[in-house]
């Protein structure tokens, strides 16, 4: 379908490692994109990642000035601003509206000291269900709980307390207001209600943040706020122009995929890796462990992630590939593509070898004693053999959460969507359609978060009544994988009989770790 107007949205994508800002006609065509990379952090502390938040906005101006400024026709074309963010990361400001300290990125691993709560009868019902050291771990993750047990003249002076979506929207507006679907971390929020939590709420208790330092909140599709005179001079997009509530860059790469029901998947293969669905009912995968907002108002995005995601795959390109740079350097192409040529000789499977990714373990999937780990070495195994265990197991992992979500909500997944970095590789995406035995689709566009923001932009500013409508106009498929039929037998017995059993066959040995070094840390 096409929808014949020259009208464009300016989508403003602020993610981890760098801000892209792309303007998107309504047929979902990117009519221009400006990208500038960022640094993700820097550590004063061991184990810190901290950014300051003018940074932030900074990028954000130069990204929109480059974007704009060669072209002044675009200006009258675009009617409306939409924006989606890096998730968790938590900025404190004072009464005049100003940065009191760095930002907190979401990759920070400080650690608060375990509070009073929970106790009496809540902290027995949860050691009965073995779910007391999951509601520990997010409170001595919670930023909050940190901050005022270590900075407590900091959170006293703190007027707001916002995300980094927030953040950049009060700069863009002057307003302090924030998407729903932005709300994905350690805060006091009802994600069943999606909306703050009443102070005798769980969530209030384990995150203690007063409502009067929380944004007020839109569902998406709504209207934040406008852009500022303020912000139009230091950005150059237009004074005036509705800034629409989208989600976060998760949320809204599982809408620019093309997902707005159930039935089908999205599988983002970024810095984190993660597998959602898309609900309109509220199911919790692991208990207690909330279904975060989706894009689409009233909907859910249950998920289960993987920390460090494709992560690993410049982790062993940088630490192993040392030869390979050397000859990706004179072709000019980037490490990985001279691995993906290496592995086009390995067999499914790998030879054996078999990976599990928990390099960053979860607090439940897996258990918080976890380690990576491969198994099944044989002098037969080169580089070339590990790099492609380490994409199938974090496939695998995927997949494992799949059929957890599928079980959990009783729905059947027919179709996957791919989205992140890794989306694209088409060797990646294919080794993932045998993996699954599924037919993998790759979007039109790999910009998939600012698709999905823009998306909410149309649909806010009425040039569509619907997300289904939306969807059918913004969205469409380049390319579709379909299993390869001997490789996926080879996955599923070896997903089946090896890698699922390997977690439960070493998690003795990872207690046993964790007791001889301390590390990870019992809680």
């Amino acid at each position: 379908m096409n929808l014949k107007t020259d009208e464009l949205i300016l989508s403003i994508d602020a993610g981890t490692q760098s801000v892209r800002a792309a303007l998107i006609d309504l047929n979902g065509n990117i009519v221009k994109l400006e990208r500038t990379k960022i640094n993700a952090y820097y550590s004063a502390n061991p184990g810190w990642a901290e950014q300051d938040p003018i940074y932030f906005k900074t990028k954000l101006a130069e990204t929109t000035k480059k974007l704009l400024a060669e072209n002044k026709e675009l200006h009258s074309r675009i009617k409306a601003v939409s924006l989606t963010s890096q998730r968790g990361t938590v900025i404190n400001l004072d009464k005049s509206g100003k940065p009191i300290r760095p930002a907190i990125v979401w990759l920070d691993q400080r650690q608060a000291s375990k509070r009073k709560y929970p106790s009496g009868l809540e902290k027995i019902g949860l050691q009965i269900i073995n779910m007391r050291e999951s509601v520990v771990h997010a409170i001595k993750n919670a930023e909050c709980n940190w901050l005022i047990q270590n900075q407590y003249e900091i959170w006293n002076q703190t007027e707001k307390y916002l995300f980094l979506s927030g953040y950049l929207t009060y700069y863009l507006t002057g307003e302090f207001t924030d998407s729903i679907g932005n709300i994905v971390g350690y805060m006091p929020f009802d994600y069943k209600k999606q909306n703050w939590a009443p102070t005798n709420h769980r969530n209030y208790k384990m995150f203690p943040v007063e409502h009067s330092k929380l944004a007020r909140l839109c569902k998406p599709a709504e209207t934040l706020g406008y852009i500022s005179k303020k912000a139009s001079e230091e950005t150059g997009i237009p004074a005036d122009l509705p800034l629409i509530a989208a989600a976060s860059d998760k949320a809204s790469e599982v809408l620019g995929a093309g997902i707005f029901e159930a039935g089908k998947a999205c599988l983002s293969y970024g810095t984190t890796a993660t597998v959602q669905t898309t609900l309109n009912k509220y199911r919790e995968i692991i208990r207690f462990f909330p279904s975060y907002p989706s894009a689409v108002p009233g909907h859910y995005n249950p998920e289960i992630m993987i920390y460090r995601g494709y992560w690993m795959i410049k982790w062993f390109s940088e630490q192993f590939g040392q030869h390979e740079a050397k000859i990706a350097k004179k072709r000019g192409v980037n490490t990985e593509k001279i691995f993906d040529e290496m592995i086009q000789e390995v067999p499914p499977g790998s030879m054996g070898l078999t990976l599990q990714p928990y390099w960053s373990p979860g607090v439940k999937i897996p258990g918080t004693e976890a380690k990576g780990a491969i198994i099944g070495f044989g002098d037969v195994h080169t580089k070339a053999h590990i790099y492609r265990a380490i994409i199938e197991g974090l496939a695998y992992s995927l997949k494992d959460g799949l059929l957890r979500i599928e079980k959990r909500t009783k729905t059947k997944t027919t179709e996957i969507m791919v989205a992140g970095g890794g989306s694209q590789n088409d060797q990646i995406i294919q080794l993932t359609s045998d993996i699954f035995d599924l037919p993998v689709n790759k979007p039109h566009t790999f910009e998939a978060s600012a698709l999905g923001a823009a998306i909410n932009a149309a649909i806010g500013s009425g040039y569509f009544s619907n997300y289904k409508t939306a969807v059918s106009h913004m969205c469409r498929i380049d390319k579709t994988f379909y299993p390869d039929s001997k490789n996926s037998a080879v996955y599923k017995e070896h997903f089946e009989k090896v890698y699922l059993r390997m977690y439960k066959r070493l998690q003795k040995l990872y207690h046993e770790i964790r007791d001889i070094t301390g590390y990870p840390e019992k809680i």
